[in-house]
């Protein structure tokens, strides 16, 4: 099992910007791929944005352009760099590791948008 570790959730006004991080117990050179979700109140955990081990990224249409997904092997760290942020975007947001048919999770680190 992959322990993963968020930080960098808080309190932002929309505008405003925030870098996530999930740090990982193993290195992140054997992890398929990582990810960040997010769930907010009421509604099912969406995907925000993934990158691969092959250096390859991906987002949601609601975060493209604003988000910026990023990893430091070195340090076995994924970042999530959150500009311009809305309302909407309020949520936890949950780090994922992807090994095969493996999954785990972070325990989620609140971003709230708000003025």
């Amino acid at each position: 099992q992959v322990q993963l570790v968020e930080s960098g959730g808080g309190l932002v006004q929309p505008g405003g910007s925030l870098r996530l991080s999930c740090a990982a117990s193993i290195s992140i050179f054997s992890i398929d791929a990582m990810g960040w979700y997010r769930q907010a109140p009421g509604n099912q955990r969406e995907w925000v944005a993934t990158t691969t081990s092959g250096g390859t990224t991906n987002y949601a249409d609601s975060v493209k352009g604003r988000f910026t997904i990023s990893r430091d092997n070195a340090k076995n760290t994924v970042y999530l760099q959150m500009n311009s942020l809305k309302p909407e975007d309020t949520a936890v947001y949950y780090c994922n590791a992807k090994r095969g048919w493996l999954y785990d999770w972070g325990q989620g680190t609140q971003v709230t948008v708000s003025s």
